[in-house]
């Protein structure tokens, strides 16, 4: 951490010292481009969206296995949205229609048990538990075990709620151990680190449509994300104009220049065509975050800070006139992006402004970063509930989630319906975006001299290690998942699909911080996850 004296300022400012943006915005404007926007592509697309639903129809309501495992290929390629109705009718007949239990085996129940429960259903893992007897039992007789049940074990077991952590983590525990003992999988460090149930969908997809396997999903797959890349292309240089007439970068040194990176995680949250206004609206409120999380992580002094929350409380620029030119440019920005993005959303989905309640999360965003700002200057350490009541709150995940949900929905009423009624998702969900930007950031945040992180706080709170610490906010994280997945199932039906893109925030915030900053860090894991989603279309024969 470096302090940097400002001319005509008593207050010394620090700076973070974060890596330059590694992206030429301009060769980015004139390079994307793909042959895949032309209509023959399209026409062959809708062709084989027919062959499958074709394939889905002529299966045999006696093979439910298959067509789980097809529902399952279905997801993982990053189809299902083509098809809801169909996947829908299969499940509830599954569901209605379960098997006995003397034709069970240890694979397709935790199959059946996931992809149900994934989808909303509430299912019993009572079968799994049942059946895991037998496998340990043939395990310890033979000293052999089943890989392709023991993976889908584990995948199943990041499913269960809160009060099956005897069945669920005894079969999570199972499966691991078994995993890695037979080695069972090529890396199943890999696929233990980062189950399906936590990861994005999309950032997945390619590789999963470029294995061997060359079947009509797959190329339904291949070509549906080569035209949707288009899209996503055309969105990102929307954005890069939006922010280069901006002109922060070059006045705002101290702060994170990650527009790039910033539409990655909006693609992550909804990559679907008919989304392409909310990853536009929460790009921006990226960027907006993480503007405004440097200004009180580094650079404001507290009463700098004092005025700008009492600001955007009151949404009132009277009462940024006594601030640095930088912190008002920050201002500004805010409260012009989204004065025009409520107008946008009112003129696009014919709705009642949403300003007010654009302004209560924005207000509760830097209310929570000022808490924590207060934290650092009068040298207060939190314990760490006090540190997770706040910080679930300064992670963002209110401020994104009502974003994502103004961007799906069309009705203002049912959107703030929603919003309110889902407050407990959202703070699990915020949760995780927090706990997994501690663990990939308090390093550097340590050696800048931030604000507490939650590994920091428990550290001194339970007097351990940093490595207990990181196992501690591990088993936090597992444990918001599991209330989540209580949640989504208990949320009415007709809500769930809206609920389901809330959730992906967290999932988004698995992958950027699961090997380190990627906001902070751009040229790792970052980088290559945007060259594949965003740059390099899937190869086609």
């Amino acid at each position: 951490m470096e302090m940097v004296a400002t001319p005509n300022e008593s207050h010394a400012r620090r700076t973070a010292n974060y890596k330059p943006n590694i992206w030429n915005y301009d060769h980015l404007q004139y390079s994307l481009s793909s042959i895949y926007h032309e209509d023959k592509y399209i026409r062959e697309a809708e062709t084989l969206k027919e062959e499958v639903r074709g394939i889905l129809g002529a299966i045999d309501q006696e093979d439910p296995l298959y067509k789980l495992e097809l529902i399952n290929e279905m997801d993982r390629l990053a189809l299902s949205s083509y098809f809801v109705e169909e996947i829908s009718e299969s499940l509830e007949s599954m569901k209605s229609s379960k098997p006995s239990a003397g034709n069970e085996d240890l694979y397709s129940t935790a199959l059946y048990f996931r992809i149900l429960r994934q989808h909303g259903h509430h299912v019993s893992p009572d079968a799994i538990h049942r059946l895991m007897d037998k496998e340990e039992k043939l395990v310890m007789m033979s000293g052999r075990s089943d890989g392709k049940a023991m993976l889908e074990v584990f995948e199943a077991s990041h499913l269960g709620l809160e009060d099956e952590c005897l069945l669920i983590d005894r079969a999570k525990a199972f499966a691991t151990k078994n995993l890695r003992l037979f080695n069972l999988n090529n890396d199943p460090d890999k696929i233990t680190k980062c189950p399906l149930h936590w990861s994005v969908n999309w950032f997945n997809a390619k590789k999963h449509i470029q294995g061997k396997n060359k079947s009509t999903f797959h190329q339904l797959a291949g070509l549906s994300f080569n035209i949707v890349q288009i899209q996503h292309q055309n969105e990102l240089k929307e954005v890069l104009r939006w922010w280069r007439n901006l002109g922060l970068s070059q006045v705002l040194t101290f702060i994170r220049d990650r527009v790039v990176e910033s539409f990655l995680w909006a693609v992550g949250v909804a990559y679907e065509p008919q989304y392409g206004s909310l990853r536009k609206w929460l790009t921006k409120a990226i960027v907006l975050v993480l503007i405004i999380d440097d200004v009180y992580d580094i650079y404001g002094s507290n009463h700098e800070l004092h005025q700008f929350t009492t600001a955007v409380e009151r949404w009132d620029p009277k009462q940024i006139q006594q601030l640095p030119e930088a912190i008002k440019r920050c201002f500004w920005v805010l409260y012009d992006t989204i004065n025009n993005m409520d107008h946008e959303i009112q003129k696009e989905k014919g709705c009642n402004s949403v300003l007010p309640h654009l302004k209560k999360v924005w207000t509760g965003f830097c209310k929570a970063l000022f808490v924590e700002a207060k934290w650092y200057h009068s040298a207060h350490s939190p314990s760490l509930s006090e540190y997770l009541d706040n910080g679930w709150k300064s992670s963002s995940g209110p401020v994104l989630s009502l974003h994502i949900l103004i961007g799906i929905g069309h009705d203002t009423t049912q959107i703030i319906d929603i919003f309110n009624n889902s407050k407990e998702i959202i703070r699990h969900s915020s949760l995780i975006i927090r706990l997994c930007n501690d663990q990939g950031t308090s390093k550097a945040e340590l050696e800048r001299g931030d604000a507490h992180s939650s590994i920091l706080c428990h550290m001194r709170e339970a007097n351990v290690t940093e490595a207990a610490a990181r196992d501690h906010i591990k088993n936090l994280v597992t444990h918001s998942w599991k209330k989540i997945n209580g949640l989504f199932i208990s949320a009415p039906r007709s809500q769930q699909p809206m609920i389901r893109y809330i959730v992906n925030t967290a999932r988004v915030a698995s992958f950027i911080y699961q090997n380190g900053d990627g906001f902070g860090v751009q040229d790792r894991q970052t980088r290559d996850q945007v060259l594949s989603c965003l740059i390099e279309p899937v190869p086609l024969a």
